[in-house]
């Protein structure tokens, strides 16, 4: 799997941010009290649960910031999938720095692992259909393209990344507006020739009103698998279909069967668990 690297300049601020949180206006006063000023040490990241990597270009910025003299060795990529006990990397160098940097490195590690890790395994449940597992703007603040980046390491998409690059009409702009038709009529009239516009709709009378008028795609929102079968065979192919709502592991492949095209799950960002992953002395 080919994943492209988030940025530095997006990428730097976060981290920044995330050690100045914890080393405030003193520092680690327990490595500084603790721990000789020259003493050097070798540790290697494991996995303690199985799952899907993501974010060691993040964890290893963490410990880079600390101390430039810390070099951290991956021995996998992200998207790769991991055991218990397997070695993700090792980490050498200033014993005072690398665990001063632990911590930030572990949570950002851990957290977008997490995430990898529950998209994978609904990638995983709907394998043999042709849908799609994609994430959606449900993420923890200032840290969306980090989440992100973790649904693709985990073999999603992503849908939009914010409010500015694309048009999705949902019910309350449809209330606002009137009427499906009068909300997608606004939004043609208002951007440009190369914004795509999706509508929310929750019942087959909305979808006729939508296809009607003209969308690119349609987001069938807490629909069953049976209308969304009828759903997508109305639609034949003439817009992207899009299910959501009430999608988990036990769901997405009746879901998906139904022959939509993304499955939109908030979810897989918003409530991932972290994976287990720790720092363990050579």
């Amino acid at each position: 799997m080919f994943l492209s690297p988030l940025p530095r300049v997006i990428v730097e601020p976060v981290v920044r941010a995330t050690l100045l949180e914890d080393l405030g206006l003193a520092g680690d006063i327990t490595s500084t009290a603790v721990i000789p000023a020259d003493h050097r040490s070798r540790f290697v990241m494991a996995a303690r649960k199985p799952g899907v990597i993501a974010g060691l270009d993040i964890a290893r910025l963490a410990f880079e910031l600390v101390d430039p003299a810390i070099t951290t060795t991956a021995h996998i990529a992200d998207g790769a999938r991991v055991a218990p006990g397997d070695i993700i990397a090792t980490i050498e160098g200033p014993s005072r720095g690398l665990l001063t940097g632990e911590r930030t490195a572990l949570n950002f590690l851990g957290h977008l692992s997490g995430i990898a890790t529950v998209t994978a395994g609904i990638v995983d449940a709907v394998a043999g259909t042709k849908a799609a597992v994609v994430c959606t703007r449900k993420t923890t603040p200032g840290l969306r393209a980090f989440e992100k980046y973790a649904v693709r390491a985990g073999g999603g998409m992503n849908h939009r990344f914010a409010l500015y690059d694309a048009v999705l009409i949902k019910d309350n702009h449809i209330a606002i507006a009137g009427s499906v038709a009068e909300a997608i009529s606004r939004a043609k009239a208002n951007v440009g020739h190369m914004v795509k516009i999706e509508v929310e709709v929750d019942t087959l009378d909305q979808l006729r009103e939508a296809m009607e008028i003209g969308v690119d795609a349609v987001l069938l929102d807490n629909m069953s698998p049976a209308l969304l079968k009828q759903a997508v065979e109305f639609v034949a192919g003439r817009a992207i279909t899009e299910a959501s709502g009430g999608i988990t592991p036990d769901t997405a492949a009746a879901i998906a069967a139904s022959g939509v095209d993304l499955l939109s799950i908030g979810w897989i960002t918003h409530s991932a668990p972290c994976l287990d992953i720790g720092l363990d002395s050579l």
